[in-house]
């Protein structure tokens, strides 16, 4: 019986359950925990499923890749928003949300003992499927305000390595990285390395599920529209956040075009195709006018001032590193305290959820993320008081 378990013997647990059960055993917490947005997908997205249903065909399996309308309207806004460009060296594959991207890309470019680089803070799920295809996940610490240091990532590289990952707008950190870093980054990853008989190059993997969530001016940057680097550039999207659309499990890669019959084994066994109703309703809210977006990532900004205002009023408490992007902070607590211990007190004690920085590889200090795409001002306003209060009467007593 240890045998049929070992493989995910060494795979951390996802925190969200947990914390989530923490919640359940504590009535009326308010959950700065998950990240998901408040808002409903636009109605398009609910008036496209009338044609799902007028196709009766469309209640048998489809295309692994996708359904081609969608695959259309993607590309269409690849070029508009992104500036990718699809091409004969790229292609689009749906998938059932981003991680199913993460894995499907994991699993294309890797054999069992490869590394995969990951920056820290990294994201929890990323690390869980390095570890879950036999591979080891190398971590390269960002710099004091969470920003990738290239140099190190070039150091970190071994014969080994078949991937760097970056996130940006960065979970759990909020910070959106430089068009510069990124740069290096696929530089470094596009320099032909030696393995074995072959030379091969290294993949950039980009998630940019916090694609539109920007803030102060800043811009969204898309490695995979660099020039020449669609041949390593594998890039992460998701409906889930922009279009409120977490449990409709839609998302998609950009892949170069030699990884596809790799991918498409992968997604056949694992998915065989995304569910077909879900991308008629992708395909409805693609088709949302620019004022949806505008207005709901408008009222998360709104919700995000509100929030920082309230924690630099501690600052002397916790460290918080300016972040213009995704809808979290991260704190450094000033406490020699467990980082799950503290999220514990506070759940039990004040009735507020946080996520320990421990989960995001995060194990020199007491870290929390906060989130605050889920809830309405007031409610976020209170949680985040609570939250003050909390940390006041636990890290200083």
């Amino acid at each position: 019986m240890e045998s049929l378990t070992s493989r995910m013997q060494g795979v951390q647990s996802p925190i969200i359950p947990v914390v989530g059960e923490l919640i359940k055993n504590s009535p009326g917490t308010i959950s700065l925990g998950q990240g998901v947005v408040s808002y409903n997908p636009p109605p398009s997205a609910r008036e496209f499923l009338a044609k799902f249903f007028a196709e009766p065909a469309n209640n048998l399996y489809k295309s692994v890749e996708g359904i081609p309308p969608l695959l259309t309207a993607l590309a269409e806004k690849l070029s508009a928003f992104n500036g990718i460009e699809i091409n004969r060296e790229n292609c689009i594959v749906v998938t059932a949300g981003s991680n199913m991207g993460f894995m499907n890309a994991i699993l294309a470019i890797t054999n069992p003992g490869d590394e995969i680089i990951l920056n820290t803070p990294y994201y929890f799920n990323h690390e869980m499927a390095i570890a879950m295809a036999g591979c080891r996940a190398v971590l390269v610490a960002t710099d004091e305000n969470y920003q990738l240091r290239p140099e190190a990532i070039a150091q970190a590289i071994t014969p080994k390595t078949r991937a760097v990952v970056t996130i940006s707008p960065n979970n759990p950190t909020g910070v959106v990285y430089s068009e510069a870093a990124l740069r290096q980054v696929n530089q470094i990853c596009g320099i032909q390395r030696s393995c074995g008989e072959s030379d091969r190059s290294i993949y950039h993997i980009s998630d940019e599920a916090y694609e539109y969530f920007t803030y102060n001016g800043v811009k969204h940057i898309s490695p995979g529209a660099f020039g020449n680097s669609s041949e390593y550039t594998i890039s992460l999207f998701s409906l889930s956040k922009a279009y409120g659309f977490a449990s409709w499990r839609i998302g998609y890669m950009v892949i170069p075009q030699h990884l596809l019959v790799a991918v498409k084994k992968v997604q056949d066994t694992i998915l065989i195709c995304p569910p077909v109703i879900s991308q008629y309703a992708a395909l409805g809210a693609l088709q949302a006018k620019e004022e949806y977006l505008k207005s709901n990532i408008g009222a998360i900004a709104q919700v995000r001032q509100v929030v920082l205002d309230s924690l630099n009023r501690l600052q002397g408490l916790f460290s918080i590193t300016p972040a213009n992007g995704a809808f979290y902070f991260f704190l450094k607590v000033n406490t020699q305290m467990d980082a799950f211990e503290l999220v514990k007190r506070l759940i039990q004690e004040h009735k507020v959820a946080v996520i320990p920085g421990t989960t995001f590889g995060m194990d020199d200090g007491c870290y929390l993320r906060v989130a605050y795409g889920a809830l309405q001002k007031e409610m976020a306003k209170e949680g985040i008081e609570r939250l003050v209060q909390g940390l006041q009467n636990i890290v200083r007593s």
